[in-house]
Protein backbone atom coordinates (compact mmCIF):
# COMPACT_ATOMS: atom_id res chain seq x y z
CA UNK A 1 0.00 0.00 0.00
CA UNK A 2 1.50 3.03 -1.03
CA UNK A 3 1.75 5.76 2.14
CA UNK A 4 1.59 9.87 0.45
CA UNK A 5 3.22 12.65 2.48
CA UNK A 6 1.32 15.93 2.83
CA UNK A 7 3.27 18.77 3.76
CA UNK A 8 1.32 22.55 4.64
CA UNK A 9 3.57 25.12 5.06
CA UNK A 10 2.72 28.23 7.28
CA UNK A 11 4.36 31.43 6.17
CA UNK A 12 5.37 33.88 9.34
CA UNK A 13 7.56 36.95 8.97
CA UNK A 14 10.01 36.43 11.67
CA UNK A 15 10.93 33.38 10.09
CA UNK A 16 13.71 35.21 7.59
CA UNK A 17 12.57 32.90 4.53
CA UNK A 18 11.87 29.45 6.47
CA UNK A 19 8.59 28.77 6.98
CA UNK A 20 6.92 26.69 9.88
CA UNK A 21 6.00 22.82 8.84
CA UNK A 22 3.85 20.52 9.69
CA UNK A 23 3.72 17.09 8.28
CA UNK A 24 1.21 14.39 8.45
CA UNK A 25 1.29 11.96 8.89
CA UNK A 26 4.38 9.99 9.52
CA UNK A 27 7.09 12.86 9.45
CA UNK A 28 6.54 14.94 12.59
CA UNK A 29 10.38 15.28 13.65
CA UNK A 30 10.39 17.22 10.68
CA UNK A 31 10.21 21.20 11.81
CA UNK A 32 11.65 23.74 8.77
CA UNK A 33 11.81 23.46 5.19
CA UNK A 34 14.02 26.11 3.84
CA UNK A 35 12.18 27.05 0.16
CA UNK A 36 15.42 28.21 -2.02
CA UNK A 37 15.46 25.32 -4.28
CA UNK A 38 12.96 24.21 -6.44
CA UNK A 39 11.73 21.53 -4.68
CA UNK A 40 12.69 22.51 -0.79
CA UNK A 41 15.96 21.57 1.22
CA UNK A 42 15.71 20.03 4.95
CA UNK A 43 17.71 21.85 7.12
CA UNK A 44 17.60 19.35 9.86
CA UNK A 45 16.53 15.81 10.54
CA UNK A 46 16.95 14.96 7.17
CA UNK A 47 15.17 11.27 6.75
CA UNK A 48 16.25 9.18 3.32
CA UNK A 49 12.53 8.27 2.47
CA UNK A 50 11.45 11.41 2.66
CA UNK A 51 14.36 13.35 0.73
CA UNK A 52 13.90 10.65 -2.03
CA UNK A 53 10.53 11.51 -2.25
CA UNK A 54 11.53 15.34 -2.75
CA UNK A 55 13.72 14.42 -5.66
CA UNK A 56 10.87 13.10 -7.57
CA UNK A 57 8.92 15.17 -10.07
CA UNK A 58 5.36 15.01 -7.80
CA UNK A 59 2.01 17.59 -7.90
CA UNK A 60 3.13 20.88 -6.28
CA UNK A 61 0.22 23.27 -4.72
CA UNK A 62 0.84 26.95 -4.80
CA UNK A 63 -1.06 29.56 -2.32
CA UNK A 64 -0.87 33.48 -3.48
CA UNK A 65 -2.09 36.07 -1.10
CA UNK A 66 -2.35 38.37 -4.34
CA UNK A 67 -4.89 37.64 -6.89
CA UNK A 68 -2.70 39.01 -9.31
CA UNK A 69 -0.31 36.70 -8.64
CA UNK A 70 -2.74 34.49 -9.19
CA UNK A 71 -3.72 35.61 -12.43
CA UNK A 72 -0.39 35.42 -13.79
CA UNK A 73 0.36 32.02 -13.38
CA UNK A 74 0.97 29.81 -16.12
CA UNK A 75 -1.48 27.16 -14.91
CA UNK A 76 -4.25 28.81 -14.43
CA UNK A 77 -4.28 30.79 -17.41
CA UNK A 78 -4.19 27.50 -19.69
CA UNK A 79 -7.18 26.05 -17.56
CA UNK A 80 -9.14 29.44 -18.80
CA UNK A 81 -8.14 29.53 -22.06
CA UNK A 82 -9.11 25.83 -22.24
CA UNK A 83 -12.56 26.95 -20.55
CA UNK A 84 -13.28 29.35 -22.58
CA UNK A 85 -12.45 27.29 -26.15
CA UNK A 86 -14.85 24.93 -24.18
CA UNK A 87 -17.79 27.42 -23.91
CA UNK A 88 -17.03 28.65 -27.66
CA UNK A 89 -17.19 24.97 -28.87
CA UNK A 90 -20.51 24.61 -26.83
CA UNK A 91 -22.07 27.59 -27.91
CA UNK A 92 -21.57 26.51 -31.67
CA UNK A 93 -22.49 22.73 -30.75
CA UNK A 94 -26.02 24.04 -29.44
CA UNK A 95 -26.69 26.30 -32.43
CA UNK A 96 -25.84 24.18 -35.51
CA UNK A 97 -25.70 20.33 -34.23
CA UNK A 98 -29.02 18.58 -33.20
CA UNK A 99 -28.59 16.21 -30.37
CA UNK A 100 -30.88 14.21 -28.36
CA UNK A 101 -32.93 15.38 -25.32
CA UNK A 102 -30.62 13.98 -22.88
CA UNK A 103 -27.43 15.30 -24.08
CA UNK A 104 -29.23 18.49 -24.57
CA UNK A 105 -30.37 19.40 -21.17
CA UNK A 106 -26.26 18.63 -19.82
CA UNK A 107 -24.67 20.43 -22.98
CA UNK A 108 -27.19 23.32 -21.37
CA UNK A 109 -26.45 22.57 -18.12
CA UNK A 110 -22.68 23.19 -18.86
CA UNK A 111 -23.14 26.11 -21.11
CA UNK A 112 -24.80 27.80 -18.37
CA UNK A 113 -21.98 26.87 -16.15
CA UNK A 114 -18.92 28.17 -18.58
CA UNK A 115 -21.02 31.32 -19.55
CA UNK A 116 -20.28 33.91 -16.57
CA UNK A 117 -16.70 32.69 -16.20
CA UNK A 118 -16.02 33.65 -19.72
CA UNK A 119 -17.65 36.59 -19.32
CA UNK A 120 -15.57 37.83 -16.87
CA UNK A 121 -12.73 36.20 -18.47
CA UNK A 122 -13.14 38.70 -21.74
CA UNK A 123 -13.62 41.63 -19.48
CA UNK A 124 -10.27 40.70 -17.96
CA UNK A 125 -8.20 40.40 -21.31
CA UNK A 126 -9.90 43.68 -22.58
CA UNK A 127 -9.37 45.99 -19.74
CA UNK A 128 -5.86 44.52 -19.75
CA UNK A 129 -5.23 45.75 -23.40
CA UNK A 130 -6.80 48.96 -22.90
CA UNK A 131 -3.86 49.58 -19.46
CA UNK A 132 -1.53 48.30 -21.96
CA UNK A 133 -2.76 50.85 -24.90
CA UNK A 134 -2.91 54.08 -22.00
CA UNK A 135 0.55 53.03 -21.19
CA UNK A 136 2.25 53.12 -24.35
CA UNK A 137 0.29 56.37 -25.02
CA UNK A 138 1.95 57.77 -21.61
CA UNK A 139 5.36 56.97 -22.57
CA UNK A 140 4.80 58.85 -26.13
CA UNK A 141 3.23 62.02 -24.18
CA UNK A 142 6.30 64.05 -22.75
CA UNK A 143 6.24 67.25 -24.21
CA UNK A 144 5.08 69.83 -21.40
CA UNK A 145 1.47 70.67 -23.16
CA UNK A 146 0.87 67.00 -23.20
CA UNK A 147 0.92 66.83 -19.91
CA UNK A 148 -2.75 67.01 -18.48
CA UNK A 149 -3.44 64.40 -20.92
CA UNK A 150 -1.54 62.49 -19.67
CA UNK A 151 -2.53 62.72 -15.95
CA UNK A 152 -5.94 62.01 -17.61
CA UNK A 153 -4.64 58.38 -18.71
CA UNK A 154 -3.04 57.71 -15.70
CA UNK A 155 -6.30 58.39 -13.61
CA UNK A 156 -8.29 56.22 -16.58
CA UNK A 157 -5.10 53.84 -16.00
CA UNK A 158 -6.18 53.78 -11.93
CA UNK A 159 -10.14 53.19 -12.47
CA UNK A 160 -9.24 50.18 -15.12
CA UNK A 161 -6.77 48.67 -12.34
CA UNK A 162 -9.01 49.00 -9.63
CA UNK A 163 -12.01 47.14 -12.10
CA UNK A 164 -9.31 44.62 -12.96
CA UNK A 165 -8.78 43.61 -9.69
CA UNK A 166 -12.50 43.16 -9.13
CA UNK A 167 -12.80 41.07 -12.08
CA UNK A 168 -10.12 38.87 -10.32
CA UNK A 169 -11.82 38.36 -7.06
CA UNK A 170 -14.88 37.71 -8.94
CA UNK A 171 -13.25 35.24 -11.14
CA UNK A 172 -11.79 33.58 -8.25
CA UNK A 173 -15.09 33.30 -6.49
CA UNK A 174 -16.78 32.13 -9.10
CA UNK A 175 -13.83 28.95 -10.06
CA UNK A 176 -14.25 27.74 -5.76
CA UNK A 177 -16.56 24.78 -6.16
CA UNK A 178 -19.69 25.75 -4.73
CA UNK A 179 -21.02 23.78 -1.63
CA UNK A 180 -23.86 21.07 -2.98
CA UNK A 181 -26.95 22.29 -1.52
CA UNK A 182 -26.34 26.14 -1.92
CA UNK A 183 -29.39 26.61 -4.72
CA UNK A 184 -31.98 24.42 -2.74
CA UNK A 185 -34.94 25.51 -0.45
CA UNK A 186 -34.55 25.23 3.30
CA UNK A 187 -36.82 24.21 6.40
CA UNK A 188 -36.17 26.89 8.65
CA UNK A 189 -37.26 25.55 12.26
CA UNK A 190 -36.99 28.07 15.82
CA UNK A 191 -37.47 26.42 19.25
CA UNK A 192 -37.33 28.18 22.24
CA UNK A 193 -34.80 27.30 25.00
CA UNK A 194 -36.50 24.51 27.93
CA UNK A 195 -33.81 25.99 30.50
CA UNK A 196 -32.98 29.02 30.77
CA UNK A 197 -34.83 32.28 30.58
CA UNK A 198 -38.76 31.40 30.91
CA UNK A 199 -41.31 33.97 29.02
CA UNK A 200 -37.84 35.89 27.53
CA UNK A 201 -37.07 32.99 26.13
CA UNK A 202 -40.63 32.35 23.99
CA UNK A 203 -40.92 35.93 23.22
CA UNK A 204 -36.87 36.08 21.89
CA UNK A 205 -37.74 33.23 19.80
CA UNK A 206 -41.31 35.00 17.90
CA UNK A 207 -38.52 38.26 17.26
CA UNK A 208 -36.26 35.75 15.64
CA UNK A 209 -38.59 33.89 13.85
CA UNK A 210 -40.07 37.22 12.24
CA UNK A 211 -36.92 38.70 11.38
CA UNK A 212 -36.07 35.70 8.75
CA UNK A 213 -39.57 36.02 7.40
CA UNK A 214 -38.88 39.69 7.17
CA UNK A 215 -35.52 38.96 5.81
CA UNK A 216 -37.32 36.84 3.28
CA UNK A 217 -38.84 39.45 2.03
CA UNK A 218 -36.36 41.64 1.71
CA UNK A 219 -34.30 38.98 -0.47
CA UNK A 220 -37.86 38.16 -2.82
CA UNK A 221 -37.83 34.71 -1.39
CA UNK A 222 -41.44 32.72 -0.75
CA UNK A 223 -41.95 32.38 3.08
CA UNK A 224 -44.61 29.22 3.70
CA UNK A 225 -45.91 28.96 7.57
CA UNK A 226 -45.58 24.72 8.30
CA UNK A 227 -46.35 25.30 12.31
CA UNK A 228 -46.54 27.50 14.63
CA UNK A 229 -47.70 26.93 18.11
CA UNK A 230 -47.58 30.39 20.64
CA UNK A 231 -46.90 30.68 23.57
CA UNK A 232 -48.49 33.26 26.78
CA UNK A 233 -47.56 37.17 26.60
CA UNK A 234 -47.16 37.11 22.74
CA UNK A 235 -44.31 34.32 22.85
CA UNK A 236 -43.29 31.64 20.66
CA UNK A 237 -42.60 28.14 21.82
CA UNK A 238 -42.04 26.31 18.21
CA UNK A 239 -42.46 27.15 14.29
CA UNK A 240 -41.39 25.83 11.36
CA UNK A 241 -41.64 27.30 7.66
CA UNK A 242 -40.62 26.57 3.99
CA UNK A 243 -38.37 29.10 2.97
CA UNK A 244 -37.82 29.03 -1.28
CA UNK A 245 -36.00 31.10 -3.71
CA UNK A 246 -32.67 32.07 -5.42
CA UNK A 247 -29.35 30.68 -3.04
CA UNK A 248 -31.71 30.34 0.11
CA UNK A 249 -29.40 27.51 1.32
CA UNK A 250 -25.88 29.57 0.70
CA UNK A 251 -27.70 32.63 2.97
CA UNK A 252 -29.07 30.62 6.34
CA UNK A 253 -26.99 27.67 6.24
CA UNK A 254 -24.49 29.26 8.95
CA UNK A 255 -27.81 30.47 10.80
CA UNK A 256 -28.39 27.08 12.50
CA UNK A 257 -27.17 26.77 16.53
CA UNK A 258 -27.97 28.43 19.58
CA UNK A 259 -29.33 32.57 19.91
CA UNK A 260 -28.56 33.95 23.48
CA UNK A 261 -30.49 37.02 24.47
CA UNK A 262 -29.54 39.08 27.58
CA UNK A 263 -32.55 42.00 28.17
CA UNK A 264 -34.77 42.83 30.91
CA UNK A 265 -38.44 41.67 30.13
CA UNK A 266 -41.17 43.75 29.05
CA UNK A 267 -43.73 41.74 29.57
CA UNK A 268 -44.60 38.29 31.73
CA UNK A 269 -43.74 37.15 35.01
CA UNK A 270 -39.76 38.15 34.72
CA UNK A 271 -40.65 41.60 33.67
CA UNK A 272 -41.29 42.63 37.74
CA UNK A 273 -38.03 41.98 38.74
CA UNK A 274 -36.18 44.75 36.30
CA UNK A 275 -33.40 42.27 35.94
CA UNK A 276 -30.91 41.35 33.08
CA UNK A 277 -32.38 37.89 32.12
CA UNK A 278 -30.45 35.53 29.62
CA UNK A 279 -32.09 33.10 27.53
CA UNK A 280 -31.40 30.60 24.49
CA UNK A 281 -33.16 29.42 21.54
CA UNK A 282 -32.28 27.25 19.07
CA UNK A 283 -32.59 27.72 15.32
CA UNK A 284 -32.52 24.79 12.71
CA UNK A 285 -32.02 25.18 9.12
CA UNK A 286 -31.95 21.93 6.64
CA UNK A 287 -31.60 22.08 2.65
CA UNK A 288 -34.59 20.45 0.79
CA UNK A 289 -33.48 18.26 -2.05
CA UNK A 290 -34.75 18.44 -5.59
CA UNK A 291 -36.86 15.60 -6.63
CA UNK A 292 -34.66 12.79 -7.82
CA UNK A 293 -35.40 11.28 -10.70
CA UNK A 294 -34.31 7.44 -9.59
CA UNK A 295 -32.66 5.74 -12.85
CA UNK A 296 -31.42 2.28 -12.65
CA UNK A 297 -28.40 1.05 -14.56
CA UNK A 298 -28.77 -2.07 -16.61
CA UNK A 299 -25.36 -3.41 -15.62
CA UNK A 300 -26.45 -3.16 -12.02
CA UNK A 301 -29.48 -5.95 -12.87
CA UNK A 302 -29.61 -9.38 -12.20
CA UNK A 303 -32.87 -10.54 -14.32
CA UNK A 304 -33.95 -14.27 -13.06
CA UNK A 305 -37.12 -15.77 -15.34
CA UNK A 306 -39.18 -18.67 -14.03
CA UNK A 307 -42.81 -20.11 -14.62
CA UNK A 308 -45.17 -18.68 -12.30
CA UNK A 309 -47.49 -20.18 -9.32
CA UNK A 310 -51.04 -19.91 -8.95
CA UNK A 311 -54.33 -20.22 -11.34
CA UNK A 312 -53.28 -19.63 -14.97
CA UNK A 313 -54.00 -22.87 -16.74
CA UNK A 314 -51.59 -24.17 -19.36
CA UNK A 315 -50.01 -21.24 -20.39
CA UNK A 316 -47.75 -20.70 -16.91
CA UNK A 317 -46.88 -24.05 -17.01
CA UNK A 318 -45.00 -24.10 -20.36
CA UNK A 319 -43.54 -20.37 -20.74
CA UNK A 320 -41.61 -18.47 -17.84
CA UNK A 321 -43.64 -15.45 -17.70
CA UNK A 322 -42.75 -14.45 -14.05
CA UNK A 323 -39.55 -11.98 -13.39
CA UNK A 324 -36.89 -11.97 -10.87
CA UNK A 325 -35.21 -8.37 -10.24
CA UNK A 326 -32.28 -8.43 -8.54
CA UNK A 327 -30.53 -4.99 -8.29
CA UNK A 328 -26.65 -5.62 -7.38
CA UNK A 329 -25.24 -2.93 -5.41
CA UNK A 330 -28.52 -2.27 -2.66
CA UNK A 331 -29.06 -6.02 -2.60
CA UNK A 332 -32.98 -5.42 -3.40
CA UNK A 333 -35.02 -7.86 -4.81
CA UNK A 334 -38.49 -7.67 -6.61
CA UNK A 335 -40.92 -10.45 -7.71
CA UNK A 336 -43.77 -10.06 -10.35
CA UNK A 337 -45.61 -12.76 -12.07
CA UNK A 338 -49.30 -11.10 -12.03
CA UNK A 339 -49.02 -10.59 -15.96
CA UNK A 340 -49.14 -13.29 -18.30
CA UNK A 341 -46.47 -11.55 -20.51
CA UNK A 342 -42.87 -11.78 -19.50
CA UNK A 343 -42.63 -8.07 -20.67
CA UNK A 344 -45.08 -6.56 -18.70
CA UNK A 345 -44.01 -8.40 -15.53
CA UNK A 346 -40.58 -7.06 -16.29
CA UNK A 347 -41.81 -3.58 -16.59
CA UNK A 348 -43.88 -3.74 -13.36
CA UNK A 349 -41.00 -5.34 -11.51
CA UNK A 350 -38.77 -2.41 -12.68
CA UNK A 351 -41.70 0.69 -11.35
CA UNK A 352 -41.56 -1.60 -7.81
CA UNK A 353 -37.78 -1.19 -7.95
CA UNK A 354 -37.51 2.13 -8.66
CA UNK A 355 -39.77 3.09 -5.84
CA UNK A 356 -38.06 0.90 -3.64
CA UNK A 357 -35.05 2.78 -4.21
CA UNK A 358 -36.87 6.27 -3.85
CA UNK A 359 -37.92 5.34 -0.40
CA UNK A 360 -34.90 4.12 0.32
CA UNK A 361 -33.07 7.61 -0.72
CA UNK A 362 -35.91 9.23 1.49
CA UNK A 363 -34.89 7.73 4.32
CA UNK A 364 -31.31 8.31 3.81
CA UNK A 365 -32.11 11.78 3.80
CA UNK A 366 -34.49 11.91 7.10
CA UNK A 367 -31.40 10.44 8.57
CA UNK A 368 -28.99 13.15 7.64
CA UNK A 369 -31.49 15.63 8.29
CA UNK A 370 -32.04 13.86 11.92
CA UNK A 371 -28.22 14.27 12.38
CA UNK A 372 -28.06 17.67 11.17
CA UNK A 373 -30.62 18.71 13.81
CA UNK A 374 -28.68 16.89 15.98
CA UNK A 375 -25.52 18.65 15.25
CA UNK A 376 -27.36 22.14 15.09
CA UNK A 377 -29.29 22.10 18.11
CA UNK A 378 -26.53 20.27 20.82
CA UNK A 379 -27.57 20.36 24.26
CA UNK A 380 -29.20 24.03 24.06
CA UNK A 381 -26.41 25.21 26.56
CA UNK A 382 -25.41 29.07 26.61
CA UNK A 383 -21.70 27.83 26.09
CA UNK A 384 -22.56 26.41 22.32
CA UNK A 385 -24.41 30.06 21.39
CA UNK A 386 -23.21 31.28 17.97
CA UNK A 387 -24.88 34.68 18.04
CA UNK A 388 -25.66 37.28 21.71
CA UNK A 389 -28.90 39.83 21.44
CA UNK A 390 -27.90 42.42 23.95
CA UNK A 391 -30.44 44.65 24.51
CA UNK A 392 -29.63 46.32 27.20
CA UNK A 393 -26.28 47.55 25.48
CA UNK A 394 -27.88 47.33 21.88
CA UNK A 395 -25.45 45.48 19.83
CA UNK A 396 -25.79 42.06 18.58
CA UNK A 397 -22.23 40.11 18.73
CA UNK A 398 -21.21 36.92 16.45
CA UNK A 399 -19.13 34.98 18.45
CA UNK A 400 -17.52 32.99 15.32
CA UNK A 401 -15.75 35.87 13.63
CA UNK A 402 -16.00 38.30 16.75
CA UNK A 403 -17.98 40.93 14.75
CA UNK A 404 -20.73 43.64 16.25
CA UNK A 405 -23.42 45.52 15.08
CA UNK A 406 -25.35 48.05 17.38
CA UNK A 407 -28.22 50.14 17.29
CA UNK A 408 -30.30 46.87 16.84
CA UNK A 409 -33.19 48.57 17.79
CA UNK A 410 -34.25 50.33 14.93
CA UNK A 411 -35.85 48.75 12.13
CA UNK A 412 -35.66 50.89 9.51
CA UNK A 413 -32.24 49.15 7.93
CA UNK A 414 -31.71 45.82 9.90
CA UNK A 415 -32.85 43.23 6.70
CA UNK A 416 -29.48 45.35 5.72
CA UNK A 417 -27.51 44.58 8.65
CA UNK A 418 -28.65 40.92 8.73
CA UNK A 419 -27.39 41.24 5.16
CA UNK A 420 -24.18 42.39 6.07
CA UNK A 421 -23.30 40.02 9.07
CA UNK A 422 -24.23 37.01 6.48
CA UNK A 423 -22.26 38.06 4.23
CA UNK A 424 -19.31 38.37 6.62
CA UNK A 425 -19.95 35.44 8.28
CA UNK A 426 -19.73 33.34 4.40
CA UNK A 427 -16.75 35.33 3.81
CA UNK A 428 -15.13 34.26 7.03
CA UNK A 429 -16.15 30.65 7.63
CA UNK A 430 -16.53 30.23 3.46
CA UNK A 431 -12.90 32.41 2.46
CA UNK A 432 -12.28 32.69 -1.54
CA UNK A 433 -9.09 34.23 -1.59
CA UNK A 434 -6.13 33.20 -0.72
CA UNK A 435 -6.63 30.35 -3.22
CA UNK A 436 -4.86 27.13 -3.17
CA UNK A 437 -4.01 26.30 -6.77
CA UNK A 438 -2.70 22.72 -8.16
CA UNK A 439 -0.01 22.88 -11.15
CA UNK A 440 0.02 19.33 -12.89
CA UNK A 441 3.12 18.03 -13.04
CA UNK A 442 5.43 15.03 -14.69
CA UNK A 443 5.19 11.55 -12.61
CA UNK A 444 3.39 11.03 -9.69
CA UNK A 445 3.34 7.50 -11.28
CA UNK A 446 6.32 6.60 -8.95
CA UNK A 447 4.17 6.50 -6.10
CA UNK A 448 1.64 4.25 -7.54
CA UNK A 449 -0.59 7.15 -8.79
CA UNK A 450 -3.41 6.82 -11.55
CA UNK A 451 -2.33 10.08 -14.04
CA UNK A 452 -5.35 9.07 -15.63
CA UNK A 453 -7.96 9.01 -13.23
CA UNK A 454 -6.80 11.97 -10.56
CA UNK A 455 -8.54 15.15 -11.36
CA UNK A 456 -5.24 17.28 -10.15
CA UNK A 457 -3.46 15.99 -13.63
CA UNK A 458 -6.27 17.43 -15.50
CA UNK A 459 -6.61 20.92 -14.24
CA UNK A 460 -5.59 23.31 -11.89
CA UNK A 461 -7.98 23.06 -8.53
CA UNK A 462 -9.13 25.78 -6.67
CA UNK A 463 -9.55 25.19 -2.89
CA UNK A 464 -10.06 28.43 -0.27
CA UNK A 465 -7.67 28.65 2.44
CA UNK A 466 -7.82 30.78 5.29
CA UNK A 467 -4.67 32.89 6.60
CA UNK A 468 -2.08 30.54 4.47
CA UNK A 469 -0.07 31.78 2.34
CA UNK A 470 2.33 28.74 0.99
CA UNK A 471 1.05 25.28 0.23
CA UNK A 472 2.78 22.15 -1.19
CA UNK A 473 1.20 18.62 -1.29
CA UNK A 474 3.66 15.70 -2.20
CA UNK A 475 2.06 12.86 -2.97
Amino acid sequence: MNRHLCVWLFRHPSLHGHHQCHIHPLFHQFTQIHLDTRLGVFRQNRNHLLYSLLNKNCSKRFCHQNTKMLWKHKALQKYMEDLNKEYQTLDQCLQHISVNQGDQRSLNQRHAELAPLTAIYQEIQEAEKAIEELESMCKSLDKQDEKQLQELALEERQTIAQKINMLYSELFQSLVPKEKYDKNDVILEVTSGRTTGGDICQQFTREIFDMYQNYSGYKHWKFELLNYTPADYGGLHHAAARISGDNVYKHLKYEGGIHRVQRIPEVGLSSRMQRIHTGTMSVIVLPQPHEVDVKVDPKDLRIDTFRAKGAGGQHVNTTDSAVRLVHVPTGLVVECQQERSQIKNKEIALRVLRARLYQQMIEKEKCQQQSARKLQVGTRAQAERIRTYNFTQDRVTDHRIAYEVRDIKRGGEREREIETSMMRIMDWLHPTCPLLMTEPVTSACALGWNRTRDPLFCRPMLYPLSQTSCCINIF
